[in-house]
């Protein structure tokens, strides 16, 4: 049994659509918004949702034509159903349902943090996915929007070890560059500017880093920068305090993601450990979890950089395992799941 797929993701600031065939991405084209939200220092919900709005059809066009395939050649629709920004969400959820009506074929609603679960399982050249290789995981969702650290049993049997208490790792590195005065989207910025600081010369604190239990928390940070800050405007002056002042608050979050995650595998006798979203990208975070894993004997697996941020691919693939195991597509009158929580098992 084979599977054409085509995929929307609009959970947020990025249209993106994917197309498939029997695991390969024969297409993911990604259009970001990044530049229309930097003006206002974060993400504008109504200006997402008028952005997807408007790109999404000629997105969907382009990405098919790419692929040269047909929209008669589909198989299934696959679409983020939640949970993300309400509006923007709606736009791919009613597209994708538009089209599998006229179409006659079935759609399916991903979660967005499933997707990002598997896109360490996404690569090569081309892209394809490779269950083949899949073992069980202690997976790390690590986003602007997103600190999750999950159980994998095995494909589609998940257990959710512990969630952000408050900021996420990504959201946290945006504050505090906003606090310094960097430009949006701040965690790019800071990486960039850490990689010429000294991670020592500024010590932050590391929230819940020796806590037992797998929970984050990064708003006391955040706090912390902002009053470091307070005491000190005359850093932000000086060039080279200012890359080691990133270069500190980048060691902090780095840290208590690594040592959590690596800790919980170890703890939990898992063998391999993932990691996926924006955050990823950090160079410090990829450098230091693949020392730790390999320090601690443990197989890692990496999102790649073009599949770590918010991209339709990741959402197709789990779309298309869901389909070949003959799972049930969704119904036409569903909505947006907005406080949906990730699914236990298939």
């Amino acid at each position: 049994m084979t599977a054409t797929w085509l995929a929307f993701e609009t959970s947020c600031d990025e249209t993106s659509v994917a197309v498939g065939r029997e695991g390969c991405i024969l297409a993911n084209l990604v259009s970001s918004q990044a530049k229309l939200h930097a003006e206002y220092g974060g993400v504008v919900p109504e200006l997402a949702a008028r952005e997807h709005l408007r790109n999404l059809p000629a997105v969907a066009r382009e990405t098919l034509a790419g692929a040269g395939v047909p929209s008669t050649a589909l198989d299934l629709i696959a679409v983020t159903q939640g949970p993300g920004l309400p509006s923007a969400l709606m736009v791919g959820l009613k597209a994708a349902q538009s089209m599998a009506f006229a179409l006659r074929k079935p759609w399916y609603g991903i979660h967005h943090h499933e997707a990002h679960l598997y896109s360490p399982w996404i690569g090569g050249q081309p892209l394809r996915a490779r269950f083949a290789d899949f073992q069980p995981n202690v997976a790390l969702v690590v986003s602007g929007g997103h600190t999750l650290l999950v159980r994998v049993k095995r494909e589609f049997e998940h257990q959710v070890l512990g969630s952000t208490l408050d900021d996420a790792a990504g959201e946290c590195f945006d504050k505090v560059a906003k606090l310094i005065g960097l430009p949006y989207p701040g965690g790019p910025v800071v990486d960039q500017l850490a990689a010429e600081g000294d991670p020592g010369r500024f010590e932050f604190p590391r929230p819940l880093l020796d806590d037992a239990t797998d929970e984050f928390s990064f708003s006391g940070l955040k706090t912390a920068v902002r009053y470091f800050l307070r005491d000190h405007p005359e850093l932000l002056e000086e060039g080279q305090a200012l890359r080691d002042l990133c270069a500190g608050v980048q060691a902090a979050i780095v840290e208590v993601l690594v040592t959590k995650t690596v800790r919980a595998a170890r703890r939990l006798g898992v063998k391999c450990v993932t990691a996926s979203g924006g955050v990823t990208c950090n160079t410090a975070f990829r450098r230091d979890l693949q020392m730790a894993c390999s320090a601690a004997g443990l197989d890692l697996r990496l999102a790649e950089r073009g599949l770590s941020t918010d991209n339709a691919a990741m959402v197709g693939v789990v779309a298309e395992r869901r389909y070949l195991r003959g799972m049930p597509a969704g119904a036409m009158d569903e909505e947006i799941r907005l406080g949906w929580e990730l699914p236990i098992c298939g």
